[in-house]
């Protein structure tokens, strides 16, 4: 049964300027205990910065996290965006188009308002799934 993202999407998705660090944007993630922030720039998405492109981008590209800009080492444009009445059938199909594990969720302008990942879409249409009950475990810290 599809839903609307609006009801299984997180809200207030962090989000840092192109021009933040990498250490900052990594030492946030810790905080907030997320793999993902959303970069935008005056209520505008400019990318995606994951947990994994700040390893593959930055540290493995011996690249200094102090000086590199989350701007120039995140997925930029994203490589799709959904809005909060686009339906999970629809994030579904555009995460296994592009092979993508999140999305993020834009208003009518592209202002971010949210991201949904597969975990979320996971834990909403098949309660019972593998994947589900990972998702709802606790963080390993």
């Amino acid at each position: 049964m599809s839903r609307r993202i609006r009801d299984v999407m997180s809200r207030g998705a962090l989000a840092v300027e192109p021009m933040t660090s990498v250490d900052r944007v990594a030492r946030l993630m810790r905080e907030q205990d997320v793999g993902d922030v959303l970069v935008a720039y005056d209520s505008d998405l400019f990318g995606v910065l994951t947990d994994r492109d700040i390893v593959v981008r930055t540290i493995a590209q011996d690249r200094d996290p102090h000086t590199t800009t989350a701007g120039s080492v995140c997925t930029r444009p994203p490589v799709a965006t959904l809005t909060p009445d686009d339906t999970t059938e629809r994030a579904a199909a555009l995460m296994r188009q592009y092979a993508v594990r999140r999305l993020p969720v834009v208003e009518t302008g592209g202002r971010p308002v949210g991201i949904v990942s597969l975990g979320d879409l996971a834990a909403t249409e098949d309660t019972r799934s593998v994947l589900a009950d990972i998702c709802r475990a606790d963080a390993n810290h």
